[in-house]
């Protein structure tokens, strides 16, 4: 054996390994503050041997990677024999990149581990190259799969979070426990399709954690929006599982054309020292500093308090538009966004001249006259019938061949649905690219949203870069007013979809600095990480009434920055002004959007909203922006309480939002609240009245807690909380 050489430029900088046979037996340590990664790069595949965390939580694993055994290649299957290659790997502190190849194939694959932060989570991705001269086929090469060693006794949970995704879940956040046996498989896509009794799209994430008083655990998540599986299973003394690319429909195959690389969709995965929402602190303060676009971020205005024409539907009119703009400004609102219902047709996203005489800019630059952001709604891979210049027209032959399918006799588009194309399609990813730098350059746009079905899972064409469907077993299908695609190529299509729509969305914060981007998909439909790392907010829930948003919220905001968490506030019966409030607050946990002509409020709601609106963005709005969230109540029934806090530790200061139901007589609830100091006496104001203010230690409203009395149904409070100086 030869001695392997290491040479240690300096702390955190590149080793060089010249030895596999002995590389093969010294462990490589990569990591944060926070976490810790201890690998081993074997001969022929490497192994994670544990994960280990700040607070001494460590997790040993058990089995050696596994990479893509096969390849295809002119039409003929080749067996894959990965070796180690000591000289092409990379490794440092922060960062590990251990290269493998097959001699046969050419093929190169780099197995890379990265900390991007000095806290939080670390990130993982498999990359395959094809240096050589020929199209390679090969299989599905999984993102993470992991193999733990735990005992056969020891409790365990696992948390897991429902999408949105049209209507706010039943369960929405669930805590199970993971005994002998257990097995759990989720998924997500770039469109759920929600139906009762079947399980729930997921964000893609989940914690597993000690079910004692430890809570000690480890978390993994993945960074992609396309078609996703992750899996966990308990048996004997072995907790186990896979995250990445879905192999169903199936069987998954990708092309690697000569000069090109695959990479799996990026995991990161952490350990676990605290409670669900002492991790989902550190996860949150990691996205805004991972994901998160720092240029939004910087904005003081982030979240933007948005108005939003939604409560016309398609029937907005050039003068209603401007009627809102002005009430909005009197109101404190920062953005008009103008919905569906400006464009000629589905795909023919070009102002209707009936409802916008003088076009989307002239309303655009009505509501910056009056200091207001404009934002857009669009549904831009949507193609329709329109024959007009300009328009996505199904009977276009090129705009044809870019669709996932062909459209049946006599089809019509939906009111703002059509045919997606595949953006995958190099010739759909141009015109797309094209087509939205139009919109926000030729109607002054300031945020640009997205909505229905724009990333294709699915696609029935043989002349796409993807894989191409298997005609026997490809299922067409209609749901949802959109067209639907099964096959065994859908992941393929997804993963290239996918990829073209971020280059899409990068594209446009090049070319437009500043640019806000929303995501919508039919509400709650691509909440991820992914959208997170290319998108500055999403909407939550496709439902609009007080309870679906703050369900949606409780949910969604364990594992998500709150500021991208965007809920719709639409009309809804309100009685009293204390119903009003109750109406405004369950939007105001995160982005607020009221889909609502304000101009229909009476005085009395008018200078409500004025005072709720000016308190969200001086006081409410610094604490999502930054705090740690406490998930304080239980989750929302609608009928009793729930209840959600902020706190910020550096500024010692934070907010309770408190609620209550239908319940006929809603009493009190006593929330103990979390982050404060214990040594610290804090001032409690009651801003609606509902108790006197007071003052409490830290010790007392943690252990003992606070009770909030409200006197009505359907009402709410906000009480602020700041340390006495």
């Amino acid at each position: 054996m030869k001695p392997a050489a290491w040479i240690c430029l300096s702390l955190g900088l590149i080793f060089t390994q010249h030895a596999a046979a002995d590389t093969a037996s010294t462990p490589i340590l990569v990591g944060n503050t926070d976490n810790q990664i201890a690998l081993l790069p074997a001969a022929s595949v490497p192994q994670v041997l544990r994960l280990a965390g700040s607070g001494g939580t460590t997790w040993q694993g058990m089995d050696a990677e596994t990479f893509v055994g096969s390849a295809t290649i002119d039409g003929v299957a080749v067996a894959l024999h990965w070796r180690f290659d000591p000289g092409a790997s990379r490794i440092r502190s922060d960062s590990v990149s251990l290269a493998y190849a097959d001699r046969s194939t050419g093929l190169r694959l780099y197995w890379e581990w990265r900390a991007t932060a000095r806290h939080g989570p670390i990130e993982h991705v498999i990359r395959i190259e094809n240096p050589g001269r020929h199209e390679v086929w090969i299989p599905l090469q999984d993102s993470f799969r992991f193999a733990w060693k735990v005992a056969a006794d020891q409790p365990l949970e696992q948390l897991w979070i429902d999408k949105g995704a049209g209507e706010a879940p039943p369960v929405g956040t669930h805590l199970v426990p993971v005994s002998e046996g257990y097995r759990w498989h989720g998924a997500s896509s770039t469109f759920a399709h929600p139906a009762a009794g079947e399980p729930r799209e997921i964000i893609p994430y989940f914690l597993v954690r000690d079910e004692g008083s430890t809570h000690r655990g480890w978390y993994v998540g993945v960074e992609f929006s396309g078609r996703i599986a992750m899996a966990l299973k308990r048996h004997g003394d072995v907790l186990e599982g896979v995250a990445g690319l879905d192999p169903e429909p199936g069987p998954f195959r990708t092309r690697l054309a000569p000069g090109a690389t695959f990479s799996t969709p990026t995991v990161f995965v952490g350990a676990s020292d605290g409670d669900v929402d002492t991790t989902g602190n550190t996860l949150r303060r990691w996205v805004r500093e991972v994901l998160n676009d720092p240029a939004i971020l910087r904005d003081p205005a982030y979240p933007t308090v948005t108005v939003n024409s939604w409560g016309s539907a398609m029937a907005i009119t050039d003068a209603q538009a401007r009627h809102m703009i002005d009430d909005a400004r009197r109101l404190g609102f920062e953005m008009f966004h103008l919905d569906a219902g400006w464009f000629r047709a589905v795909g023919d996203w070009y102002p209707d001249p009936r409802k916008f005489p003088h076009g989307i800019a002239a309303i655009s630059d009505y509501a910056h006259s009056r200091g207001l952001k404009f934002g857009l709604w669009t549904d831009w891979a949507q193609a329709g019938t329109s024959a007009q210049r300009g328009a996505l027209n199904v009977a276009d032959p090129h705009v044809r061949d870019w669709l996932t399918t062909d459209p049946p006799a006599g089809w019509q588009p939906a009111e703002f649905k059509g045919i997606t194309i595949d953006l995958g399609a190099p010739a759909a990813q141009a015109w797309a690219t094209r087509e939205v730098d139009r919109i926000v350059r030729d109607y002054h746009v300031d945020m640009l949203e997205h909505d229905g079905y724009v990333v294709a899972q699915g696609c029935a064409r043989a002349d796409h870069p993807h894989a191409p469907a298997d005609p026997a077993g490809t299922r067409r299908y209609s749901d949802d007013d959109f067209l639907w695609v099964d096959s065994s190529n859908s992941t393929d299509v997804s993963l290239h979809a996918t990829q073209a729509y971020y280059e899409i969305q990068a594209g446009l914060r090049r070319a437009h600095p500043g640019l806000m981007l929303e995501i919508c998909n039919d509400g709650g439909r691509m909440v991820d990480f992914g959208s997170a790392a290319h998108g500055d907010y999403f909407s939550i829930v496709d439902a609009y009434d007080p309870l679906s948003n703050r369900q949606a919220f409780y949910d969604a905001s364990h594992v998500l920055p709150p500021a991208m968490l965007e809920a719709y506030v639409k009309a809804w019966p309100t009685p009293h002004i204390e119903n009003f409030r109750y109406m405004l607050r369950s939007g105001m946990m995160g982005w607020l959007t009221v889909m609502i002509d304000s101009n229909s409020w009476s005085p009395q709601q008018h200078a409500a909203a004025a005072r709720e609106i000016a308190f969200y963005k001086s006081t409410l709005r610094p604490l999502i922006r930054d705090a740690d969230l406490y998930h304080v109540g239980p989750r929302p029934d609608g009928k009793g309480w729930d209840g959600l806090e902020y706190f910020d530790a550096g500024r010692d200061r934070g907010v309770l939002y408190a609620f209550h139901g239908s319940a006929a007589t809603p009493g009190g609830f006593r929330f103990n609240l979390r982050g404060l100091r214990g040594n610290r006496r804090y001032r409690l104001h009651f801003r609606d009245h509902s108790s006197p203010d007071r003052e409490a230690s830290g010790r007392e409203l943690m252990q003992a807690g606070l009770v909030v009395a409200l006197p009505m149904a359907d009402s709410s409070e906000l009480v602020t909380i700041e340390a006495l100086r």
